[in-house]
């Protein structure tokens, strides 16, 4: 439940403060003091879209609070905690501000959060029904949404079932017509990818292969030099001719070492360290004599190796940088090619997926179908009765469920399913086309509301529907704005009656012109207006029992101090002190 509700610099409301609570609440006020204001401030909380237009000239930002009462609301306490706010003292505060230049910010529970985030948390508390919710509900697609929500648990289970089988549908048959679509492409791609592949399988290249050979082109080249340079170093290091050789002259220094070694023990280490050096010398020696002997040059192996690496790198050219990325593009290709010459297999998974999601469908929206009757059955039946307690005793509410379609067998044209053996146009929510019908008197023909109602009418039906649909739903509060625009007289008294009694349950808020409805609140609220003359600034103020009748009064008459109309106020105020919670007043600071 709202506690607690703060406007500042939104529109025509400077600074004002509403404490609510349990019952039925009504705001009033001259036209243009701002009543719908609290509506406007109440859809920022929500998370609805802001415009800067809204706030307050010459104001930096506008801003909203509300404070919402969390301790039977186990869900939302969840929401809070997730976003990163917290609940102190079973109480959480959501906040809105909105920028008259830049972006709008949201908080919960003092975390700041994305708009979107403070929407998801909010949207279960408020359901805000207004004079633009009519034109929606004229609309087939709102009626059939009315329809679903009054459906109950049951029915939403079929229609979630339901829309995420279409969607996979929609996929597989975009997926299906790509693939029939692109079979030339698919075929010119597979002649592509059997070329480059045979290509690669003539030349069957080992991994590694064009470094190796390379290094072996680079030594059968320069085979004379490296021969030189090796027979060289042979020579420096073991002499054959008896020149001097590094092996003579590390001989030679060990001996000198060796010599004094009993004079100290240091020198005797050098000349063991000479000692193996000459082991090392004659080993590499030995190395560099085999590796000049195994220097020959080979015209014949240099021209095949030259051959060989000319048709590597024809291959590196198309297929890759290096021979192992060749072969890696051959793995990947040869997969691909399984899959594009299975074309006719892909097709015909993809037609039986196809097949099996329109059965199962079918299925579904044959339940889906027989749900929303008998909820269109029940809701009808609710709203026929609120509208006669709304002084429209012989109106009846129908709600057609229908279906557009051919019989069977007739073949699938567009986005058709086979149901109870006919094929239905089918859409994201079934086969149903969801219609509300009046007959405003007995014996007339139920019509669309649109062409069967009259604006008091229409504005009754539409009352009368979102109270059935308000009874279903799981939010604490509901927000009505001049949903009794259109109503007068005895009728608007049966208005007042319904809200007091839906008051008994839920927490309600009013915005209305209507004295009748006005005089069933638990609270009053009036929006009071008052200009310097060049700014005009409005303030909420809750009314006492003396300044209620006069408010009521100025309602029916136009003036606060007329004795007749004070009189009349009175009258309505007794007449619907029964009804009321009678709740204790709460103040209203603005």
């Amino acid at each position: 439940m709202l506690e607690e509700l703060r406007i500042s610099q939104l529109g025509v409301i400077e600074s004002s403060t509403l404490e609510l609570g349990p019952g039925l609440t009504v705001i009033t006020g001259e036209t243009g003091a701002g009543k719908t204001m609290v509506v406007t401030a109440l859809g920022l909380l929500l998370g609805g879209r802001a415009d800067s237009g809204a706030v307050r000239s010459g104001a930096k930002q506008a801003r909203v609070e509300g404070v919402v009462a969390a301790s039977d609301l186990d869900g939302f306490r969840a929401a809070v905690e997730d976003a990163g706010g917290e609940v102190e003292d079973d109480q959480v505060v959501l906040a809105r501000n909105v920028a008259a230049q830049g972006r709008s910010r949201a908080w919960v529970g003092g975390a700041s959060v994305p708009v979107a985030a403070l929407a998801e948390v909010a949207e279960p508390l408020v359901a805000v029904h207004g004079q633009s919710d009519q034109h929606r509900l004229l609309r087939s697609g709102a009626q059939r949404a009315s329809l679903d929500r009054f459906g109950g648990e049951a029915l939403a289970a079929t229609a979630s079932s339901y829309a995420a089988l279409w969607a996979e549908l929609v996929v597989t048959e975009r997926t299906l017509a790509d693939v029939v679509g692109s079979a030339r492409e698919r075929a010119r791609e597979a002649d592509q990818l059997r070329f480059g592949l045979g290509e690669v399988e003539a030349v069957d290249p080992r991994p590694g292969e064009d470094a190796e050979l390379a290094a072996e082109e680079t030594r059968l080249g320069f085979a004379d030099t490296l021969r030189t340079a090796a027979e060289t170093a042979r020579e420096a290091l073991s002499s054959e001719e008896g020149a001097p050789d590094a092996l003579a002259t590390t001989s030679a220094a060990r001996q000198a070492l060796q010599g004094v070694r009993d004079h100290d023990p240091a020198a005797g280490e050098l000349a063991d360290r000479l000692a193996e050096l000459g082991h090392l010398l004659v080993d590499l020696a030995g190395d560099v004599a085999s590796y000049a002997a195994s220097l020959e040059t080979d015209p014949a192996r240099l021209a095949a190796v030259s051959e060989r690496r000319a048709a590597l790198t024809a291959l590196t050219r198309k297929y890759g940088d290096t021979i192992d990325d060749v072969l890696a593009w051959a793995e990947d290709g040869a997969k691909r090619l399984l899959d594009l010459e299975d074309t006719d297999g892909q097709i015909a998974e993809l037609e039986s997926r196809r097949d099996r999601i329109r059965a199962e469908l079918g299925e579904l929206a044959a339940t889906l179908s027989a749900q929303r009757q008998e909820a269109a059955r029940r809701l009808g039946e609710a709203v026929s009765d609120e509208l006669t307690s709304l002084a429209m005793p012989h109106a009846t509410v129908t709600i057609a469920v229908t279906q557009q379609g051919t019989p069977a067998p007739a073949t699938p044209a567009g986005p058709q399913l086979l149901v109870d053996g006919r094929w239905l146009r089918a859409g994201v929510h079934g086969v149903d086309d969801v219609e509300f019908l009046l007959a405003a008197n007995t014996g007339a023909d139920a019509r669309p509301l649109h062409k069967g109602a009259s604006g008091g009418e229409l504005s009754r039906v539409m009352l009368a529907l979102e109270v059935s649909l308000a009874e279903t739903g799981s939010v604490p509060t509901f927000v009505f704005d001049e949903v009794d625009a259109g109503v007068g007289g005895k009728a608007a008294i049966e208005v007042g009656r319904r809200l007091a009694a839906l008051a008994r349950t839920s927490q309600v808020l009013v915005v209305t012109h209507l004295p009748q409805v006005a005089a069933y609140a638990d609270r009053h609220v009036v929006v009071h207006k008052s200009s310097d003359g060049s700014v005009t600034t409005s303030g909420l103020v809750s009314l006492n029992d003396d300044d209620r009748e006069r408010e009521l009064s100025r309602m029916l008459a136009g003036v606060e101090d007329s004795d007749s109309a004070r009189a009349h106020a009175r009258e309505l105020l007794e007449a619907a002190a029964p009804e009321r919670a009678c709740l204790p007043e709460r103040p209203t600071r603005g």
